[in-house]
């Protein structure tokens, strides 16, 4: 499968997802929620999702799927595009609100921003999930190969370029996974 790298991606992402959203009510019940926590998670968001994540599609699946015929400057490719914009701006909210967080106390702004983000994230990865990925697998059905070593290659690159592996934010989504699990509704 040519996005299974992707996929695999969008499962770590989820677990942080998951992991963010139970630790909302500790928030609102007035429980700290401490710095080296709220780094791990910023962290993630910032380099993992962003500049891994999303850079292994803008420079390696996006590219391929334009040689394909799908075009970047509307459908598919353009809404992700926009929307991996969102989701920087949600991100640099969300720092910005933890700093405020950290240093007053107040969490009302970072339960808004960490609701909007989780929300949007979800979304975007359901769209991938289930309608770009499945329009890429067509596309790319003869190339699969070719793709899997492209991507492998982007998620070397942009991970020896922020300086991380992908095995220590593997392990920052298990710890906060463990940390905050999903209370059951």
């Amino acid at each position: 499968m040519s996005t299974e790298s992707l996929r695999r991606d969008h499962a770590l992402i989820e677990k942080v997802l998951k992991a963010m959203w139970a630790t909302i009510p500790l928030l609102q019940s007035g429980k700290t929620i401490p710095e080296p926590v709220i780094s791990q998670v910023i962290d993630f968001t910032k380099n993992f999702t962003d500049v891994c994540h999303h850079g292994k599609e803008e420079n390696s699946l996006f590219p391929e799927l334009e040689k394909k015929g799908m075009p970047k400057e509307s459908g598919p490719i353009a809404v992700m595009l926009m929307e991996h914009t969102m989701t920087r701006k949600l991100a640099a909210r969300m720092e910005d609100s933890s700093k405020e967080y950290l240093r007053s106390g107040d969490a009302k702004q970072l339960i808004t921003d960490m609701q909007e983000y989780i929300n949007h994230v979800v979304q975007h990865i359901w769209k991938e999930n289930n309608r770009l990925f499945e329009m890429a697998e067509m596309a790319l059905r003869n190339d699969v190969e070719r793709m899997n070593g492209e991507l492998a290659s982007a998620e070397a690159e942009k991970l020896k370029e922020i300086g991380k592996t992908r095995e220590m934010y593997e392990k920052i989504a298990d710890d906060l996974a463990r940390q905050f699990p999903m209370q059951d509704a």
